[in-house]
């Protein structure tokens, strides 16, 4: 397992090995000691499994507050997506700024999305599976979100607006600047 930072060094590339022959393959998708030795110590509680049928399926951007944030451990087992955390952090040098990976089966890499960060995803190809680690359970009261298409977050996303596939929920996200409701840095996360 080798552990990347990103242009925003809380958001972590995972890359996992996989050792196959001519029966399949065999691959460690985590570990808590390697991941820790790498800096991301956390605790999972929940894992989540996301199915889209169609390319261009927006889901998000997403997130918990504290005392409920999740940090999330995000991987692809089939199709790909682009997989974005925006940075939410009040007073962090990086706030409102994202990162974007392409999270996918070929390339068998996870993305690690700390608590204050906004998470989402778009599919970039049909009938993509995401599994995803998180940190604390869903708490429906605690649950947030900003619009997928803030111009303001500079998100270039891989579907037209009028293309994209919503939910009614996530259309109706607010913008960055109009949700009062986001994280501080050094707060509890």
């Amino acid at each position: 397992m080798k552990v990347i930072e990103t242009e925003i060094p809380a958001v972590k590339i995972v890359l996992m090995e996989k050792h196959g022959d001519h029966r399949g393959f065999f691959s460690e998708t985590y570990r808590r000691d390697a991941l820790a030795e790498a800096g991301i110590a956390a605790d999972f509680v929940q894992d989540n499994h996301s199915f889209s049928a169609a390319v261009g399926t927006i889901r998000g951007l997403h997130y918990q507050l504290p005392p409920r944030a999740q940090g999330k451990l995000v991987r692809v087992t089939r199709g790909a997506v682009l997989d974005v955390a925006v940075d939410i952090r009040r007073g962090s040098p990086t706030f409102g700024r994202h990162v974007a990976v392409v999270v996918s089966a070929a390339q068998w890499n996870q993305l690690w999305v700390p608590p204050g960060f906004a998470h989402g995803f778009c599919t970039l190809e049909p009938d993509t599976e995401l599994l995803y680690k998180v940190t604390d359970t869903y708490a429906p009261a605690q649950e947030r979100a900003l619009r997928w298409d803030d111009p303001a977050l500079g998100i270039a996303w891989p579907v037209e607006a009028g293309r994209a596939q919503l939910s009614a929920r996530d259309a109706k996200n607010p913008l960055l600047a109009d949700q009062p409701d986001l994280f501080e840095l050094g707060g509890t996360e």
